[in-house]
């Protein structure tokens, strides 16, 4: 099941705008370039704000996410005819071959159950072509940014186009580690509707990630910075090795 931020329609919608500073998308597009992809796989696609980058760079782009509220607001964006969206998960992919499977943001640490986190990675190297690479990050559970997740630091009123404007806030509601359960929440000014959307996350060790791509047969190339949050991310860059 999505979470409702990116399943109910309203808070969809308006996605984009309240997550305008997507300066963590630069690596992914710089990464496509390093391994000159030719098609890639973007796993939690979202509102399709990278496969629709990736497609203006003439990159086959293929997203898949379950919730059909974030891919209504996908297609409905200029150029999304290029892009092959599927409404699922990466646990019953079509046949796929991609020099290139991503997740960005929290899209990893959302799988928080164990058996959907191990059939997502087996379904990105059954996606991949010998050879090819699986990129995504994940946040370091030693610098609990949850601390940071409460109303004071997160309040906030965003302006919408169309004069309404949504006054948000977070505050986590649940720990129990690795998971973290949050609840965000959007008030809108015009009819003062109030939308909650609750959101788990898993803080994984990084020697945990390592164990399981090698479990599934990556190799792995490196463990890098995320460049938007120096000290506070894992970057995880695996292979699906050219020969069994």
């Amino acid at each position: 099941m999505a979470d409702e931020m990116f399943g109910h329609p309203r808070l969809a919608a308006v996605y984009d705008i309240l997550e305008a500073h997507r300066t963590d998308l630069n690596a992914h597009l710089a990464f496509a370039e390093r391994f000159d992809a030719k098609r890639v796989l973007d796993i939690g696609c979202g509102t399709g704000v990278l496969a629709l980058l990736l497609a203006d760079r003439g990159i086959e782009a293929v997203g898949v996410d379950p919730a059909q509220a974030s891919l209504d607001a996908a297609t409905a964006k200029p150029g999304s005819e290029r892009v092959q969206w599927i409404c699922g998960d990466a646990t019953a992919l079509p046949p796929l071959q991609v020099d290139l499977v991503t997740m960005t943001g929290n899209a990893a640490q959302q799988i928080a159950a164990p058996q959907t986190w191990h059939q997502t990675l087996a379904g990105a190297r059954e996606a991949l072509r010998p050879g090819g690479f699986l990129v995504f990050e994940t946040r370091d559970p030693t610098v609990r940014a949850w601390e940071e997740w409460n109303p004071a630091a997160s309040h906030k009123f965003t302006p919408l186009p169309n004069a309404d404007t949504v006054e948000t806030w977070g505050d986590v509601v649940d720990m129990s580690p690795p998971l973290v359960t949050f609840r965000w929440n959007y008030v809108f000014a015009t009819d003062g509707e109030h939308i909650t959307s609750d959101s788990t996350l898993r803080f994984r060790e990084r020697q945990e990630v390592e164990a399981d791509l090698a479990a599934h047969g990556y190799r792995l190339h490196e463990v890098r910075d995320a460049p938007d949050r120096p000290g506070k991310e894992f970057v995880f860059i695996a292979q699906r090795p050219r020969t069994p």
